[in-house]
């Protein structure tokens, strides 16, 4: 290691396991970079991350075997909790971080355990509205806490808590249509449905997509699609868009993301909190389909935050039926000014610097630790250097951060 490269401070990143917890991850490396900082990222042997982190430039990485709880099998949860301890402890002990911050889940948690034996200032990040059973036990250890949505400030028992929102991309941002549709393959002037399920796909949503190409093809025979449909569903998918003769691009993942947002009229999507936060980003008017599954059906309370504010549509998986689906995808089609209110209402949940004003207090909390002088964040946060937190009655960022003095 070059003499410069070890006068930099370390931050270790935890975020593997899906797209949702890895790609805000992967903004707040950007912004943790561009100040100076060495970075690792600590991912899964998903291929998911595996995929995602093949070229990244200047960005360490390392891989941890998964912790996740699966089942009722708790030893077997706790055998494979100690073993991703251990290889972080040994991680660690050859490089030893200033930082670490979680990106949520009991993946997450056994780096920010084994980083606190090396004295390193602790955080993790809670994207959606709902706290999941990890991240409620583990903000017990950590230093600071991030939320994504304002009603989860409340859900962490944490003294040190943030809304920042959740942290996209800086790639993730309106683009001209056109191009991004040609550069998918399709036309340049005709409207896109851009069909999501999460970076592990989402049989559910897929078909009932199937079930809902002949309608669609009636009703908008102009239409092209975008399918993102996990690795699972990409041969069935592609022969039922086959079998209608639609324009479509069907692929198992995409990691170049912002050009299938860029490219979209409308959006199907899971409710996760990155793809929630991406579709804001981009305003894109979309209909959520959440899944049923999610613990404490978090995926159903995040929708109903965006639609509640006029942002999204939403339909319920259990029940649904392909007409139903193409039914609120063709009147988002065919009215514009529908679009138009929804992408204005999506602008409220878009926290443009989220990724910034994470890594800024990341690094103001690594140097107070370290007994230099509290650094107040450099862009512009009207949250900072509050202490207590209100919530509106409909959930809007109406928010002061609860924070501790360095």
């Amino acid at each position: 290691m070059s003499q410069n490269a070890a006068s930099k401070p370390l931050v270790a990143i935890a975020c593997g396991g899906t797209g949702g917890h890895l790609f805000p991850g992967l903004a707040v490396a950007e912004q943790l970079m561009t100040r100076g900082c060495e970075v690792t990222l600590l991912v899964s042997p998903k291929e998911v991350d595996q995929h995602a982190v093949r070229s990244l430039p200047g960005i360490k990485v390392a891989t941890l075997p998964e912790a996740g709880m699966t089942g009722d099998n708790f030893s077997a949860f706790l055998a494979r909790f100690c073993k991703s301890y251990r290889e972080s402890r040994k991680l660690f002990r050859e490089c030893p971080p200033q930082g670490v911050l979680a990106m949520g889940g009991f993946t997450r948690a056994p780096p920010v355990l084994a980083a606190k034996a090396y004295g390193a200032a602790t955080f993790l990040h809670e994207s959606n509205t709902i706290p999941g059973k990890a991240n409620r036990w583990l903000s017990h250890f950590v230093d600071q806490a991030f939320v994504g949505f304002p009603t989860a400030v409340g859900r962490l028992h944490h003294a040190n808590v943030l809304c920042t929102g959740t942290p996209v991309r800086p790639q993730v941002h309106p683009a001209d249509a056109a191009a991004c549709r040609m550069a998918l393959g399709l036309s340049a002037s005709d409207p896109v449905v851009l069909v999501m399920g999460g970076s592990q796909g989402a049989s559910g949503i897929n078909d009932l997509m199937l079930a809902a190409l002949a309608a669609l093809r009636s009703g908008a025979p102009q239409l092209q699609f975008i399918h993102l449909t996990g690795p699972k569903d990409i041969e069935t998918v592609g022969a039922g868009y086959d079998a209608e003769k639609a324009r479509a691009t069907v692929r198992p993942f995409l990691t170049e993301i912002e050009l299938a947002l860029g490219a979209a009229t409308v959006g199907v999507s899971r409710a996760g909190a990155s793809s929630l936060a991406e579709l804001a980003a981009m305003g894109l008017p979309s209909v959520l389909i959440p899944y049923p599954l999610a613990a404490d059906d978090h995926q159903w309370h995040n929708a109903r935050a965006f639609v509640d504010t006029g942002a999204a549509l939403l339909l319920g998986q259990q029940g649904a039926t392909g007409g139903q689906l193409a039914s609120l995808i063709l009147n988002l089609v065919h009215a514009q000014a529908t679009r138009s209110g929804m992408t204005q209402a999506l602008e409220r949940w878009h926290r443009s610097h989220a990724a910034e004003l994470i890594a800024e207090r990341i690094l103001a909390l690594m140097q107070a630790m370290r007994g230099k002088p509290w650094n107040r964040p450099t862009i512009s946060d009207p949250l900072a250097g509050r202490s207590s937190h209100a919530v509106t009655q409909d959930g809007s960022s109406d928010l002061r951060a609860s924070q501790r003095t360095a």
